[in-house]
């Protein structure tokens, strides 16, 4: 990827992603800092959903890196992520205690991954490249 141009398409694909791990890092801040001076109703609940935040953040972090990069795999994985995404999304829609603006918020830059992911520059750039030994 460093000989070749970066298309729009994929720095808007990188931003993207880049927002959603740095959100998702600044809720894990958030659930370290809840843990640490609240008293949860359930310090293991407290734990795991802290220790799951702190995972997603990395591995959407390595996800974006990769993008950069164009490896193949990272459409894969960004759809993944999307997906889980949006079922949270359809999630914030509904309900009792329904938030329908985090439930756009979610859902909109889903989508717009999923577009971006399909796009022919961001397949050209995230292609396995056959090397001639």
């Amino acid at each position: 990827m460093s000989s070749k141009r970066i298309s729009p398409q994929l720095w808007a694909l990188c931003a993207l992603l880049a927002a959603e791990c740095a959100l998702v890092a600044a809720a894990t801040v958030y659930l370290i800092v809840e843990l640490l001076v609240a008293t949860p109703d359930s310090y293991e609940s407290a734990i795991a959903l802290t220790v799951l935040a702190a995972i997603a953040a990395v591995w959407l972090g390595f996800i974006t890196v990769n993008a950069f990069r164009g490896r193949p795999w990272i459409r894969g994985a960004a759809i993944v992520w999307q997906v889980l995404q949006i079922a949270v999304a359809v999630g914030a829609f509904q309900g009792a205690f329904s938030q329908p603006d985090v439930g756009w918020l979610l859902l909109l830059p889903s989508i717009a991954v999923i577009v971006l992911l399909f796009t022919k520059p961001v397949l050209a750039a995230t292609t396995r490249r056959e090397t001639s030994e």
